[in-house]
């Protein structure tokens, strides 16, 4: 076979053989010492190696999610037929163009057109009113669809079929209402209640994550609390919850029954951690727990995510497989393989149910699936067609979830473990030609090896998005997965689901303390990580910018196959310098306007607040770097109150006013920079003046000095309308005269009740 006419036969060039065997001959040089065209001849090797026959598949979700970014980038709401033609039409060009040499160009802008017009398409079938202004008092009526059993309080989903407010009748489709601990009403009753009702909350700053993005496409249109007692009646004649109402009460009576068991057994964040593991209910763990396993770099324990949904169906995988070979017969004459598969896809199938199908939790169980149903297939489980294609239905499924943490952590880190495996993993593990004694000598060495690897890949990869987004990353993570991690896979999880087989029979008990004792082991881990020196990694936040070209460099890392994927180094390189360049606010100004963050001559925030929102402050001191929490005494330093404002200085010794009452207006115009106040502003105030009326348009605001003027950047720019931030009128803005320096107005306040006064 190998041999023609005596002779063996060449071997058959190919478009992935690279680099060429005479790079001078190749490039079509006429001597060797043409560096340059020996250079983009090896240059030209590659690429066609890279783009061989099934290496273009991966890259389509990744230009599907293009489009999906830019929906999301887009100042109004795209026209839904225009955006779903156009990707009908670049979809059909694509086709017709498969045999010419345009085609990856053309496939390319019709996976970025089609992307788009998903997600038009997503928001379009979820569109619903969004509340804008608060309402103080509301009587409401409705079916509750979630509860949540938090750290301190409850909180509920309520679909509302009747809302009575003093303007007159107006109905929203969901709200959500926080409770006090222990009194939310049961999934699937029909409720009366008094509420307090909020907008979604915005981002906290510009460019901080859009809380009320996420509410929109969940379909919630208020956030808010219940007033006095919650009233379970019957629901009107004729009007019910529907099947999805009946199977959510279902599938909670079951969380609860098994959050009752294990309630049984163990108490305090043992017990809220093992609930959350198996049935999705995190909120219950207490503070200081959870900053600690997030800090420790074990945070992703307490989300389920792709690790769980692995967990969960190798164990049965295994299992299944184990059991089945012991019958001598089936492992002759059945494909125990295959049905071993298809018992675990049943078993994440009851998983994903049960943990309440939340996005993360249906991302990691289409991956799962995607891997049992190629076994199922005989098919490669591991590979980037496998992601690419758990991509692709994640995406079309929830377009939103491109801009949501867990997504870009969950994939990227993803990404890197499947070039690991496929491109350097293999090498570190016994063959079946090694010998015994290797084998025996690496048996410990390899999982090790392994668990390290894929721990060091997972954490670079997910740092950019932690950065971005908690603006922190985790310098001891290894350490802290090399310790927990074997631990929660070996005994935690395998506890947990034979607990909850054993649920029905009544031998559970031993299987949560089992899972007792690895989960103390992880608390204990976590909390050790968490007080090693330089635990708590800090970073300054940094634009979307950075972000993207730390993407890109993540991709080229992971999908190339030739050197050509070292580029991907250069751009994360190129990211990080630019996102440690990022130069910081001077100025930063809640949505409200009842806090303003000031850069002093000390180059840290001073706080001036009119109440005490300590939400807030944590994401600003967070996005500055700043190790400070909300109510240490040092956010106050030199600002100056009294009942009418407060006042500080800049860098540069100008000053910024928070006025609270209309009387301090006319002296915080001529003597400060920049006046902020929830009280109209004088139209000939001389200071860059920061309005009620403003500050419901653009919500919060960022100012930075640029040269002689004030740059501002809000959270709503100007002409930017969408569903979840509609566009509201907006007098003009005071120009801003050129900074300047003011001598601070005198404190009315003794210094006692200035401290006091900055502090609430």
């Amino acid at each position: 076979m190998g041999e023609l006419g005596g002779k063996r036969r060449p071997p058959r060039a190919t478009a992935t053989t690279w680099p060429p065997r005479n790079l001078a001959q190749a490039s079509g040089a006429s001597n060797g010492n043409d560096l340059w065209q020996v250079w983009l001849a090896r240059v030209q090797a590659w690429r066609r190696a890279e783009a061989g026959a099934g290496r273009l598949m991966p890259w389509i979700p990744i230009a599907f999610g293009t489009g999906i970014a830019l929906y999301f980038a887009a100042e109004r709401e795209p026209v839904t037929w225009v955006a779903l033609v156009t990707a009908v039409a670049l979809s059909a060009l694509a086709f017709m163009s498969r045999r010419s040499r345009v085609f990856v160009a053309m496939v390319s802008l019709a996976s970025i057109a089609s992307g788009f017009a998903a997600a038009t398409i997503k928001a379009s079938r979820v569109a619903h009113d969004v509340l804008t202004r608060p309402i103080y008092t509301s009587s409401i009526k409705g079916f509750v669809e979630t509860r949540e059993e938090r750290e301190r309080t409850d909180r509920f989903v309520l679909r509302v079929t009747q809302m009575d407010t003093a303007r007159g009748q107006a109905v929203l489709a969901r709200v959500r209402l926080s409770v006090k601990k222990a009194t939310a009403p049961k999934v699937g009753q029909f409720v009366e209640l008094k509420a307090r009702l909020l907008p979604p909350l915005s981002a906290l700053r510009p460019g901080a994550y859009d809380f009320s993005r996420d509410m929109y496409f969940q379909g919630i249109a208020a956030s808010g609390f219940a007033m006095g007692a919650i009233t379970v009646r019957d629901p009107p004649a004729g009007l019910s919850g529907g099947w999805s109402l009946r199977y959510a009460a279902t599938m909670q009576g079951l969380r609860d029954a098994i959050d009752a068991r294990i309630r049984a057994v163990l108490s305090g964040d043992s017990r809220a951690i093992a609930t959350a593991l198996l049935t999705g209910k995190r909120d219950a763990i207490s503070a200081q727990v959870n900053d600690a396993m997030f800090v420790s770099g074990l945070g992703h324990v307490l989300s389920i995510s792709g690790y769980h949904m692995a967990v969960v169906a190798g164990i049965v995988f295994f299992a299944a497989r184990a059991l089945l070979a012991l019958i001598p017969a089936l492992t002759v004459t059945f494909p125990i393989k295959k049905v071993a598969a298809a018992a675990a896809l049943v078993a994440a199938t009851f998983y994903l149910l049960l943990s309440g199908a939340e996005v993360a939790t249906q991302r990691s169980f289409v991956m799962a699936a995607v891997v049992l149903v190629a076994i199922m297939v005989d098919r490669r489980a591991i590979t980037f067609r496998t992601l690419a294609i758990a991509a692709m239905i994640v995406l079309l499924l929830t377009p939103e979830a491109l801009v949501h943490p867990s997504f870009q952590m969950s994939f990227a880190a993803t990404l890197g473990l499947v070039a690991l495996v496929q491109i350097g993993m293999p090498k570190v593990f016994a063959t079946p030609e090694s010998s015994r004694t290797a084998r025996a000598a690496l048996w410990g060495g390899r999982e090790i090896a392994m668990l390290a690897l894929a721990s060091l890949v997972a954490g670079l990869a997910t740092t950019p998005y932690a950065a971005f987004h908690f603006h922190r990353f985790t310098p001891y993570g290894v350490l802290a997965n090399l310790a927990a991690m074997p631990v929660v896979s070996i005994l935690v999880m395998p506890a947990g689901i034979l607990g909850l087989v054993a649920m029905p029979f009544g031998f559970d008990g031993i299987f949560w303390r089992v899972m007792d004792f690895g989960i103390v082991w992880m608390i204990a881990v976590a909390q050790w990580v968490a007080a090693l020196p330089g635990a708590i990694g800090r970073i300054a936040a940094f634009g979307i910018g950075p972000l993207i070209t730390a993407s890109g460099g993540i991709i080229l890392l992971g999908l190339l196959r030739t050197p050509l994927r070292f580029a991907g180094a250069g751009l994360l390189a190129v990211a990080m310098l630019a996102a440690l360049r990022t130069p910081q606010p001077d100025v930063l100004i809640s949505g409200d306007g009842r806090s303003v963050g000031v850069r002093g001559q000390d180059g840290v925030l001073n706080v001036m607040s009119a109440g005490k929102d300590a939400f807030v402050l944590r994401e600003w001191l967070g996005a500055d770097a700043d190790a400070r929490v909300a109510g240490d005494a040092s956010l106050g330093h030199g600002v100056s109150c009294d009942v009418d404002g407060c006042v500080t200085a800049l860098a540069d010794g100008a000053l910024v006013a928070l006025a609270l009452t209309s009387e301090a207006l006319p002296d915080d115009c001529q003597r400060a920079a920049i006046v902020v106040s929830a009280r109209p502003v004088p139209a000939d105030c001389a200071a860059l003046a920061i309005g009620p009326q403003a500050l419901r348009a653009r919500g919060a605001m960022m100012i930075r000095r640029q040269g002689d003027a004030y740059v501002i950047a809000a959270q709503r720019p100007r002409g930017t309308d969408r569903p979840w931030s509609p566009a509201v009128a907006e007098a003009d803005d005071v120009a801003a005269p050129t900074p300047r320096a003011a001598p601070a107005r005198p404190a009315d306040a003794t210094p006692a009740e200035t401290d006091l006064q900055a502090d609430d």
